[in-house]
């Protein structure tokens, strides 16, 4: 397997002053180089340090992102899109210098089309935003990483999160999309048609570019009926293989549950400090069920009976949506969580996807590593499609600890790809994953992308440095 560096110093391009002039001259107020805002743009939720931008600039609409584009097309410049901050392998650094488009303030719903489930929206609204935006319309858009990411950032990295297993993944949901190309062109991908067969599919290509391809400034989704009912409930159970056996057995079965999440005895620890709860310290799955009553309530009862079988006790109900909330909100909060557990510390993040008939053997394998490493660690999975994460909390001016975890890492990243899985089911490559991107699709398909690349980005200004070296 390769060995990934993910610190490993890229050469950085000169931002020339008569650059900064013009941007300064060209956005006004809308243009920053003070310290504290480029330092806000220069990290993630990530491990990972790099210099700041060398400036920031505020887009507020699709041609403040074009002339922004176009001036650091002219002096060879990096621009790497910022949407909240929120990605956890490197996206948004500078590592090749450069300057940050933040596109937050482009948050506006520009088009519900209810008839047709789908919305249009700006790439900065976040996904709270969007679903507040949307809720009188009767419809909502599932797709949940669990920050409340930009949705035009969720999108760059191919996101999914706690409903994947029933809804997709963000590559299932994005139908079209406004894109500002290297030179400041504006096109556009995809219709709000179902599907088409009309040339290369450029919209599936830019989801999950990262910021290298384009930046994205609309975005026209999928949406959903908000169910009739809907119903969460938690269960305890005495193994982490039982709760895993009990949600492969799940999905074997092809009952649609909504979410189900697994939470390690670590994790629940963790979160029953951080957010004042009293949940069972021992492995927990949380799950969710959406449909009709009946449907609901059957969904349930066969999940019960499964989980039964396993071990699986202390089932408990919350059916209003306070209680969801308060459940989800839990869950949704385990990595800061986690990360409050050890004052000072840096996660080491992971989200490996496999097969759901090899899901018990990775987590075990795995488990029984980070146990007998010594380091800290936190467990959370989308279980139901088979992805997990693992973050080992460390010491960032520790090299030893960072380089144990890493090598954890790397060899639960080997077992995933030996199982027929992925290096990342939805983080992104970003810088972390560089080296396992080639491990995962080999040299030739690796080459194919660096193509693609140098054909639509050939001065390689578009987020520099991420996916893969050129």
């Amino acid at each position: 397997m390769t060995t990934a560096t993910p610190s490993a110093p890229q050469q950085t391009r000169p931002v020339p002053q008569a650059l900064l002039d013009a941007l300064g001259a060209r956005f006004g107020a809308q243009y920053s180089s003070a310290q504290a805002v480029r330092e806000q743009h220069g990290r993630d939720e990530g491990s990972i340090s790099a210099p700041p931008p060398a400036a920031v600039v505020f887009a507020e609409s699709t041609q403040d992102v074009q002339d922004a584009v176009r001036l650091a097309a002219q002096h060879g410049v990096p621009v790497i899109a910022y949407g909240a901050g929120s990605s956890l392998e490197g996206h948004l650094l500078a590592v090749q210098g450069g300057i940050s488009i933040d596109v937050g303030r482009m948050n506006q719903v520009l088009s519900i089309n209810a008839d047709d489930l789908t919305v249009t929206a700006q790439p900065g609204i976040t996904r709270k935003q969007l679903n507040e935006a949307i809720k009188d319309s009767g419809l909502f858009f599932p797709i949940d990483p669990g920050a409340d990411a930009s949705i035009g950032g969720m999108a760059a990295t191919r996101a999914s999160g706690t409903n994947a297993v029933r809804y997709g993944t963000m590559r299932e949901n994005v139908l079209a999309l406004e894109v500002v190309t290297a030179s400041g062109e504006v096109i556009r991908t995809g219709t709000r048609a179902k599907k088409s067969s009309a040339g290369y599919d450029l919209t599936r290509l830019m989801v999950g570019s990262e910021g290298t391809l384009g930046i994205f400034t609309e975005v026209t989704l999928r949406l959903y009926p908000l169910p009739e009912a809907v119903s969460a409930a938690i269960c305890s159970f005495p193994s982490i293989e039982a709760a895993v056996r009990t949600v492969i057995q799940t999905i074997q079965l092809g009952v649609p549950i909504a979410r189900v999440e697994l939470i390690d005895a670590n994790s629940v620890r963790m979160v029953n400090a951080h957010s004042k709860l009293t949940l069972r310290e021992e492995p927990l799955l949380l799950m969710e069920f959406h449909g009709s009553p009946a449907g609901v309530r059957e969904q349930a009862e066969t999940v019960q009976d499964i989980a039964q079988e396993w071990g699986g006790q202390a089932f408990e109900w919350a059916s209003t949506p306070e209680e969801r909330t308060r459940l989800w909100t839990a869950r949704h909060n385990a990595y800061f969580a986690a990360v409050q557990s050890r004052p000072g510390c840096r996660a080491i993040s992971t989200d490996t996807c496999v097969p759901i008939s090899r899901l018990a053997d990775c987590l075990l394998e795995s488990v029984q590593e980070a146990n007998a490493s010594g380091i800290p660690y936190f467990l959370v999975g989308h279980v139901g499609d088979g992805n997990f994460h693992f973050g080992y909390l460390i010491d960032p001016d520790d090299a030893d600890e960072r380089a144990r975890a890493e090598a954890l890492n790397h060899r639960l990243v080997a077992r995933a790809l030996s199982m027929g899985g992925t290096c990342t089911g939805e983080h992104g490559v970003g810088i972390h994953k560089m080296g396992f991107l080639l491990d995962e699709a080999g040299s030739g398909a690796v080459d194919m992308m660096r193509a693609i690349k140098q054909a639509l980005d050939p001065q390689n200004i578009l987020n520099p440095g991420k996916i893969f070296a050129l």
